[in-house]
């Protein structure tokens, strides 16, 4: 069976909007590093919401200090079309729900999918609701996550809430390698560790 080249179907994406306005995006965003690519590759061609919904991020003092890292980006990074914020709440029970059961799981295991999944639909969810033409995350640039299963639970919520979903694999052409390059330009804070509290464990 031929892996999908979800580049591919995004720059098809990209060409059939060209010569429109440009349309909006709600994106899902792990952290600043991560997103740093995304937003300077997808602001050429969308309007961009950045989503800042990650209630997997423990302690809380961690979730802040990303978020302001994700805040002081956006207000840096220079972009053709507008790229702003959409906040949410700090909702950390949210993911210890998900992950009861699951918490001896490897990392990027049956857990890490229902993190990936507990984010996307709630960017699934406000881009119905605020009439986004199409979401995404940027979690496919990591070179430790999931392309594909990213790739499926969007589609599959696509389906669900009648939002397009913008296919992505955001570590090719070198993606991942430029966000580090973006990262140290701009001194942004990169962590060392997903942001989970089991992500921390070195037994799993």
């Amino acid at each position: 069976m031929n892996k999908i080249n979800y580049q591919k179907k995004l720059d098809e994406i990209i060409e059939n909007e060209r010569g429109s306005i440009a349309p909006s995006l709600l994106l899902h965003s792990c952290c600043a590093p991560c997103s740093s690519y995304c937003i300077e590759y997808l602001s050429q061609y969308f309007r961009i919401t950045v989503l800042y919904y990650n209630p997997n991020i423990s302690p809380r003092e961690e979730y802040e200090k990303r978020k302001a890292e994700q805040i002081r980006l956006i207000e840096s990074l220079p972009v053709k079309n507008p790229v702003t914020l959409l906040d949410c709440d700090y909702e950390a029970k949210r993911f210890e729900e998900i992950a009861k059961g699951y918490e001896d799981c490897r990392e990027g295991g049956a857990r890490c999918f229902r993190c990936y999944e507990l984010r996307m639909r709630k960017a699934a969810q406000l881009a119905k609701e605020k009439g986004f033409d199409y979401f995404c995350t940027t979690l496919s640039i990591s070179p430790l996550k999931n392309a594909e299963k990213i790739n499926e639970i969007g589609v599959k919520l696509s389906e669900e809430y009648g939002v397009r979903w913008l296919y992505s694999d955001f570590k090719k052409r070198e993606g991942y390698k430029r966000s580090i390059e973006l990262s140290k330009e701009y001194g942004l804070y990169r962590q060392d560790f997903c942001g989970c509290v089991y992500s921390k464990r070195k037994d799993l």
